[in-house]
C-alpha cells in the first residue's frame, strides 16, 4: 500500500500502491454519508489514481480496496495522518538537546485519533528515500515510502493497524540510487541473526513493583562511599542447562538462581556484561548494533525488566556495561547508514577504531550526541538500572589513543585530547544524574587522566566511580611471581597508595584479566601446585577486599575457576566440591559480609584517614602491614600480607594496647589451608616497632594474609 494525496486548485489527486488489487476507491469520511470515489487502475502492479474536485488537502479518509476472490479490505491511509514529530521536538535533536528523543523516534505504538497502529521515525538527513519494510508490506519498499521532515534530516510515517510483534527494516536509498536495508537505530527489541529485523514492542506495559526500591536510591544519592561489592556476569555462560541442550538461561531464570546465589555471597551489586542487541556472540555484547534493545538471547524487553525487578525486590542493584565508544561495521546497522558517514567520522584517522576493526562515534554531531545521550537514559527511565559502566573511556579521551604519528588528527589546539567526547562525556554524566538521582556513572579508564570522578562543575568527568586499573596490573603483576623473587617487585603492593585517594575508585579483577591467554586467576598465581596457588589467590582476594576502594570481581573468580572464562560454555561449577575451590568460595562470601557489617571498611574506602600502613619496607620477608580504622581509630582493622613461601613469627607495630582477635586467616582449614595461626588472637607487647610504643608478634604462615581486629584494652 502507498497511497498519497496531492492538492491542487481544483481539488485533490489521490493515488495508491496496493499489490494484488483488482479495484479501489477513495471513501471520504469528511462528509455524512461518507462517499466513493472510484479509482483508475493506471500502471501494473496496482497503481490506482482519482481526482476529487473541490476537496481541501487534508481531510479524513479511508481506501477500500477488492481482490480476486471478492474480498474487499477498508482501512486508513497513512498519508491522510499528521507528522507525530513537532517542530520544537526536530529542533531540539538537531541542537543535540532533546534528551528524550528516544520517545520520538524509532518505531511506537500510538493511538491517532481513534486509530491504533505504529509511528516510524528515522534520522537519515542525506538519503534520496526512505521506506519502512516489513512483512505487512512484502518487504517492497514502493508501499511505505516515509516523509521528509526538512533540513531535521529526519523521516517519518504512522502506520495504521500494525501492532506488537511486527517485524520490520528501514528501505534507505542513497542519493546514488543503491539501497540500504537498515535495522532501527532505536528499535527496542530484534530478532536474532541472520535477519536482524526490529520488532515492534510496547516497552511502556511493564508493571514494576521496585518503588520501595528507587525511592532509597534516591534518597541515598549523594552517599557515594557505602558498602558495594559487585559480582561481575555474563549472562550466556554463567550457568547453562546440560539437560537442555546445553542452552542458556532466560532473564528470568538468571534473575532467581543469580539473586539466590549473590545475596548468599554477600554482594551488593550485580554488574552485567553488554546485553543490548548484538549479532556476534564472540563480542561477548560489546559491538553492539541495537542500542536500546536487551538482546533477545535470554527473552523479550519485559523478560529483562522483569530480571532487574526481581533482583530489586531482592535488594540486589543491578550495573549494566554501556558501549558508546565504539559500534561495528555491519552493513545491517549504523555504519555508512544514509549512504554517508552519518554516526561516524568519514575520516579514518578518527573513525576507525584501530584495535577493534570497528567504528568510532562522531561526538561532534549534534544528532549522534543525542542518539548517545538518550541511550543512557533510556536504559535507566525504561528498564530501572542503577548504575551504567562505561567501556572504553580511554580510547575515547584520546585522539591517538593506539594510533602512530601520521594516524591521528589533533584537536583544534594542536593536542591529543577529543574535546568532543570530554564534552559528551560530561554532560551525560550531568544528565543521568539530574534525571536518575542515585543512578552510578562508572569509567572503565585505564589512563591517569585527570578528574575522572571530580564533579563536572570543577572541571571533571562527573563519573562517579572509576576503576582501579593501576592496582589491578600491579597487584596481579607482583602475585604471577614466584615468591622467591618477589621482594624484587615490592613496589607493585606500594605504589597505589600514592594515587588511591585522587579518584573514587573501584578495585577490580574483571573479565578482561581471565581471557586472551592471561590464564584465570587461579592459574595467575605465581606457585606450582594447585594447593599454594588456592593459597594465593586467598591471600590476594583478602588483600584486595581490605584495600580502600569499593569492590568487583568477574564470575568464576569466586570459586577459583581453573580455565579461562569462555563466553560459551557455562562455569564449571562442580569444582566447587574440591575444597581447593570451595574454600576461595567461603572466603569471598565471608569477606562480602565482613566489609559490609563493618563501617570502618565500607563506609571509609574514600576517607585517607582511614588508612595508614604498619610497614610497607619489608621486601625480603614478602611483607606489607596497614591499618584501617574510623576518625577516632576506635574500631581499628590491622592487614598483614604475608606473601612468602616460609612460616614466620613477625612483629608489628599497632596503634593500640590490647588484644587483637585474629577475624581472618586465609590459611584456615576451612578455607583449605593447614590451620596454622593465630590461636584467635594476640595481646600487645610494650615493644616499640614500626613507629609505635606497642606492637603484636604474630604466626604468618606462607601466602596468608591475616586480618586482626582491635577489641579494646588498657
Amino acid at each position: 500500500m502507498h497511497p498519497l494525496t496531492h492538492r491542487s486548485s481544483k481539488g485533490v489527486v489521490a493515488r495508491c500502491l496496493l499489490r494484488g488489487a483488482t479495484a479501489c476507491e477513495v471513501l471520504d469520511l469528511g462528509v455524512q454519508p461518507p462517499v466513493a470515489h472510484p479509482m483508475k487502475l493506471v500502471a501494473p502492479g496496482g497503481l490506482f489514481e482519482v481526482f476529487i474536485a473541490k476537496r481541501p488537502g487534508v481531510f479524513r479518509y479511508q481506501l477500500r480496496a477488492s481482490y480476486a476472490g471478492g474480498e474487499v479490505r477498508q482501512f486508513f491511509d497513512p498519508y491522510c495522518f499528521l507528522p507525530t514529530l513537532g517542530p520544537q521536538d526536530l529542533y531540539l535533536f538537531n541542537e543535540g538537546n532533546e534528551h528524550r528523543v528516544y520517545e520520538k523516534l524509532g518505531s511506537h505504538l500510538r493511538d491517532l485519533g481513534g486509530v491504533s497502529g505504529v509511528s516510524f521515525a528515522v534520522w537519515a538527513p542525506s538519503a534520496a528515500r526512505v521506506s519502512v519494510v516489513g512483512n505487512f508490506n512484502h518487504w517492497d519498499g514502493r508501499f511505505h515510502p516515509m516523509r521528509s521532515l526538512g533540513d531535521s534530516g529526519v523521516w517519518e510515517l504512522f502506520i495504521p493497524g500494525l501492532g506488537e510483534g511486527e517485524l520490520y527494516k528501514f528501505e534507505v536509498c542513497d542519493q546514488r540510487g543503491n539501497l540500504h536495508l537498515k535495522t532501527d537505530p532505536y528499535g527496542t527489541y530484534f530478532e536474532g541473526p541472520p535477519n536482524n529485523a526490529a520488532i515492534i514492542c510496547d516497552t511502556r506495559k511493564f508493571r514494576w513493583t521496585d518503588d520501595a526500591w528507587m525511592q532509597r536510591r534516591k534518597a541515598e544519592a549523594h552517599q557515594l562511599d557505602r558498602p558495594m561489592s559487585i559480582y561481575e556476569v555474563h549472562l550466556g555462560s554463567w550457568k547453562r542447562m546440560p539437560e537442555d541442550a546445553n542452552r542458556v538461561l532466560t532473564y528470568r531464570e538468571l534473575a532467581v538462581q543469580l539473586a539466590d546465589y549473590a545475596i548468599e555471597m554477600g554482594f551488593t551489586h550485580i554488574e552485567v556484561l553488554p546485553i543490548a542487541e548484538h549479532p556476534f556472540d564472540g563480542s561477548w555484547g560489546y559491538q553492539v548494533t541495537g542500542f536500546f534493545a536487551p538482546t533477545h538471547r535470554f527473552g523479550t524487553p519485559a523478560d529483562f525488566a522483569w530480571f532487574v525487578d526481581y533482583l530489586h525486590g531482592r535488594g540486589l542493584g543491578v550495573i549494566l556495561d554501556w558501549v558508546p565508544a565504539h559500534f561495528p561495521r555491519d552493513s545491517f546497522a549504523l555504519a555508512e547508514f544514509d549512504g554517508t558517514h552519518l554516526y561516524e567520522h568519514a575520516d579514518p584517522r578518527q573513525g576507525a577504531h584501530m584495535d577493534w576493526g570497528t567504528l568510532i562515534f562522531n561526538y561532534g554531531r549534534n544528532e549522534v550526541r543525542c542518539f548517545l545521550i538518550a541511550n543512557a537514559l533510556a536504559w535507566f527511565d525504561r528498564y530501572h538500572l542503577d548504575g551504567l559502566r562505561v567501556d572504553a573511556v580511554a580510547s575515547m579521551l584520546y585522539l591517538d589513543y593506539s594510533r602512530q604519528p601520521g594516524q591521528w588528527v589533533p584537536n583544534q589546539f594542536g593536542g591529543r585530547e577529543n574535546l568532543e567526547a570530554i564534552a559528551f562525556l560530561r554532560q551525560v554524566n550531568d544528565l543521568v544524574h539530574r534525571y536518575h538521582p542515585g543512578g552510578m556513572m562508572i569509567a572503565e579508564e585505564s589512563t591517569s587522566f585527570a578528574g575522572v570522578t571530580k564533579p563536572t562543575k570543577d572541571g571533571g568527568l562527573g563519573f562517579d566511580y572509576k576503576w582501579n586499573m593501576g592496582w589491578m596490573n600491579d597487584t596481579l603483576r607482583y602475585f604471577t611471581k614466584e615468591p622467591i623473587v618477589r621482594r624484587h617487585h615490592h613496589n607493585d603492593l606500594t605504589f597505589g597508595m600514592l594515587y588511591q585517594y585522587a579518584e573514587n575508585f573501584v578495585t577490580v579483577l574483571s573479565h578482561d584479566e581471565v581471557v586472551h591467554g592471561k590464564a584465570s586467576m587461579l592459574f595467575k598465581m605465581g606457585a606450582w601446585h594447585i594447593a599454594e596457588k588456592a593459597a594465593n589467590l586467598r591471600s590476594l582476594y583478602t588483600h584486595m577486599w581490605m584495600w580502600p576502594g569499593k569492590k568487583l570481581l568477574f564470575m568464576g573468580g569466586e570459586f577459583a575457576q581453573s580455565r579461562e572464562w569462555a563466553h560459551d560454555q557455562s562455569l564449571d561449577w562442580h569444582l566447587c566440591q574440591y575444597l581447593d575451590h570451595e574454600g576461595v568460595r567461603l572466603l569471598v562470601r565471608d569477606l562480602n559480609r565482613l566489609y559490609a557489617s563493618e563501617p570502618v571498611l565500607g563506609r571509609n574506602d574514600y576517607n585517607p584517614q582511614g588508612f595508614r600502613w604498619l610497614s610497607c619496607h619489608d621486601a625480603d620477608a614478602n611483607l606489607i602491614a596497614y591499618a584501617r580504622s574510623d576518625a577516632t581509630e576506635q574500631t581499628l582493622f590491622a592487614v598483614v600480607g604475608h606473601f612468602g613461601g616460609a612460616t614466620r613469627d613477625y612483629r608489628i607495630g599497632v596503634p593500640r594496647r590490647g588484644f587483637w582477635r585474629e577475624v581472618v586467616n586465609t590459611n584456615s582449614e576451612y578455607y583449605g589451608g593447614t590451620g596454622l595461626g593465630n590461636d584467635g588472637g594476640r595481646n600487645t607487647e610494650d615493644v616499640e616497632r614500626d613507629g609505635f610504643s606497642q606492637s603484636l608478634v604474630v604466626t604468618l604462615p606462607p601466602l596468608t594474609t591475616t586480618v586482626f581486629k582491635w577489641s579494646g584494652g588498657p
